[in-house]
């Protein structure tokens, strides 16, 4: 089984368990609205409590939405959560995989694409596939390398990727002189759908900046 957020370096705070329940039923939820055929009472109802909600939680953020990457005995800042494992687990935003093996040269795992990553009819948007396999190499290379900051990436899109359908997808990695070059690919059963080569510079982990960042405050520091 892939390794998930808990068991990988610390490149950020951890997101709450509220975060990750929340982000799966924003993207179940956003699936649903676009692919309602007409006005529904239920969306008036949704946006009058986003209204609402959107009202309660923001005197509980901190006032400055730059991320707390330093000693920040105030508060101020937005703390920052690790973006180097599971990103769509808990921020909708992003796709959420499944890594069956995970070693330094190769990795394999499963994806199915919602609704909500629609482009052509029936098929994911090519946006969100360099999204997924930025997402899947920088995950292989942080949990089991050096990780690095990407360079250069290049998708080639052979075939269009269906929505709703289980896909699995494989990653190769090469080091040399410090560079290490990911090639990924997504495939239906034996099809080639997409490919994806990412060459990234290898950084030590104290010298990501992600890595210094500062810690969650606790309930009285925040009370």
């Amino acid at each position: 089984m892939g390794l998930r957020m808990s068991d990988g370096p610390r490149f950020g705070e951890q997101p709450l368990p509220q975060t990750v329940a929340a982000a799966a039923s924003m993207r179940r939820l956003t699936s649903l609205l676009l692919s309602l055929e007409h006005d529904h009472p239920t969306v008036e109802t949704m946006l009058t409590r986003f209204a609402e909600w959107e009202a309660e939680l923001s005197p509980d953020v901190p006032r400055d939405p730059t991320p707390r990457l330093c000693a920040d005995p105030d508060g101020a800042h937005r703390v920052y959560l690790q973006h180097a494992l599971d990103i769509g687990s808990f921020n909708p935003c992003f796709p959420t995989y499944e890594f069956d093996r995970l070693e330094p040269d190769s990795a394999a795992g499963r994806v199915t694409f919602p609704v909500a990553y629609e482009g052509p009819p029936g098929s994911v948007h090519g946006g969100f596939l360099g999204v997924f396999f930025d997402c899947i190499v920088q995950h292989h290379n942080c949990v089991t390398a050096p990780s690095g900051m990407t360079r250069t990436m290049t998708v080639s899109y052979r075939r269009q990727v269906p929505l709703l359908t289980e896909l699995r997808f494989d990653v190769t990695r090469a080091e040399v002189e410090r560079r290490v070059t990911s090639t990924a690919r997504l495939l239906r059963d034996d099809e080639l759908l997409c490919v994806g080569e990412v060459d990234a510079v290898v950084i030590p982990p104290e010298r990501l900046t992600g890595f210094d960042f500062g810690p969650r405050r606790t309930t009285a520091e925040t009370s």
